[in-house]
Parts: C-alpha cells; structure tokens; sequence
C-alpha cells in the first residue's frame, strides 16, 4: 500500500483547513507563546508530509525502513528503475530541507546587515543612556525599537523620551528587551522563510502574518509582569505611530490597536486544561504523518 495519497491528504489539510482553526478561535492572542508553537508545528507537520509522500512515491512499500532503501538505491545499491524512482523521491526531500535553509539564512542574514547599517549610524548620532539602558536618538516623533543579535540594543528617540511618563517609558524599555531576550528575530525568520518555501499556501501566508503579530503580544505580556496594563496601554497610544527600521522590532506599528484591544479587554488566560491539550497536540501533530507511514511496513 503506498501511503503517499493519505500524506498529500494530510498536507492539504495542514496546509488550508488548520490555518482557519487557528484564526477563528480566540486562545491564540490569550497564550501567543503557545501559538507561535503550534503554528511552527504545523508547518513542520506539513514539510514533513511532502517529505514522506516524496518518499513513498519512488518507493510505495516503504515505511520508516524506506529511508535507508531509498538511500541505498541511491547509492546504485538497487535495481535501475528503483534507483532512479529512489533517486527522484531523495532528491525532493533534499531540496526542501535545502530550501528552508536557505530561506532562513537569507531572511537572517538581509535582517542582520540591515541592522549592521543602523547600528552604524547610530553610533554617529545616537546617545547612550545609563540610565535608560538605551541609545536616544534626536526624532520628535515617540519612537523606539530593537536591534536584536549579537551586539543588541534598545533605541529611543527623544520625542518618546520626552512625551512619556518614566513608569511608561520603562514598560516600553522592557517590551524591547522581551524581544531581544526572545530571540524573536529568529522565529520571524524562520516564518519568512516557510512562506519563502511555500508560497500561495494559505498556512505559510498566514504564519507569516500572525507570527509577528503574536511576538507582539508576547513582549507585551512580558512588560505587564513589571508595569500595570494602563501604563502599557497608555504608552503604546502615544507611540501607536512610531515604526522601526528594516530588520528591528518597534513597540509602536500597525499592531498597536489589536493589541490595545487585548490589553484593555479583560484579563483573561487560555485554561490550562486547553493549554495541555494544545500543546500536546502541537507535539504529536509532526508525529501522525510518521504514524501514517508506519502501518504501510507493518502491512
């Protein structure tokens, strides 16, 4: 029995149906954490279905044992026609390993040389403040962003500077820092290049758009564990126009009114019995498409 049909199937699914789940229900913006997982998860879920189905397709009796068939008729191993059926399947497993990987080093590394320009201009017209933490730079319009990566940094202008409260420029301060401790530069990489892989999919379109959206709000909850959600809400109002450089993470954008909703609206966190139930099925979600192929060896 040859289980690619049932993993293209499930792909399909993945790829379409899962991203509407997501978007229709209401626990992601209240655990962003856990959302960011599970959308991760179902793209790994749905590369590794194309995988397999490659897989089994050159070779429809295979199960996990059919990796090191296919292998070995590539090596010249098997008969001719096997090889090259082997060869065919191998060879697209490859390039979409080969093609995540590229999509993310070449999203990191535009993101990073981009933030290697600015960080040197800012060393020409930025101020480092001890007391803030930051660099202030000289902008009349409330500001302030990340430089994440090796040598990170927190910039303010000093519209910002000067407009806010000191309570409410700090829970600025440590929204930025929840970005740089996160590494959250690496996960919107890593969504740019599942969408960069598959584009048209509607799961790759739609990580690529809710991913920063849920970083967002995940350096907004990091703020609110230090700072009262007015002093939050109140300096994410006034800096609702600010926006950040190429390859830099701002408090302030297009996101500022979504996430205003949510920090103004009542206080409330996904269960915890929805949150185990979530989470464990993020983790067996990659698993099933190996479950699939296990029955077609037992067979």
């Amino acid at each position: 029995m040859n289980a690619a049909p049932a993993l293209i199937g499930y792909a399909a699914v993945v790829g379409t149906l899962a991203p509407r789940v997501m978007l229709g229900s209401l626990w992601p913006q209240r655990s962003p954490v856990l959302a960011i997982g599970v959308w991760f998860a179902l793209a790994v879920t749905f590369s590794l279905s194309l995988s397999l189905a490659a897989l089994n397709v050159a070779n429809p009796d295979a199960h996990l044992h059919g990796l090191l068939y296919s292998c070995r008729a590539v090596l010249g191993l098997g008969s001719s026609a096997d090889s090259a059926l082997a060869q065919a399947g191998v060879a697209l497993c490859v390039v979409l390993v080969t093609a995540h990987l590229v999509g993310f080093a070449f999203h990191a590394v535009r993101a990073r040389v981009a933030r290697g320009g600015h960080r040197d201009v800012l060393e020409k017209v930025g101020r480092r403040s001890i007391r803030l933490d930051a660099t202030v730079v000289e902008h009349a319009v409330p500001a302030a962003y990340c430089l994440p990566g090796r040598r990170p940094r927190v910039v303010v202008s000093t519209g910002a500077v000067d407009l806010l409260s000191g309570a409410e420029l700090g829970a600025v301060i440590e929204h930025e820092r929840a970005h740089i401790l996160g590494r959250h530069h690496l996960i919107l990489s890593g969504s740019h290049a599942f969408a960069w892989v598959f584009p048209g999919v509607p799961l790759a379109r739609h990580l690529r758009e809710q991913v920063p959206l849920l970083l967002e709000m995940a350096a907004d909850d990091r703020a609110l564990r230090r700072f009262p959600r007015g002093t939050l809400a109140a300096a994410m109002f006034a800096m609702a126009s600010g926006e950040a450089p190429q390859g830099a993470l701002a408090a302030g954008g297009r996101t500022v009114l979504v996430r205003l909703k949510r920090i103004l609206g009542p206080a409330r966190g996904a269960h915890p019995a929805l949150r185990c139930s979530v989470g464990g099925g993020a983790v067996i979600a990659p698993l099933l498409p190996v479950l699939l192929v296990c029955p077609v060896g037992l067979g």
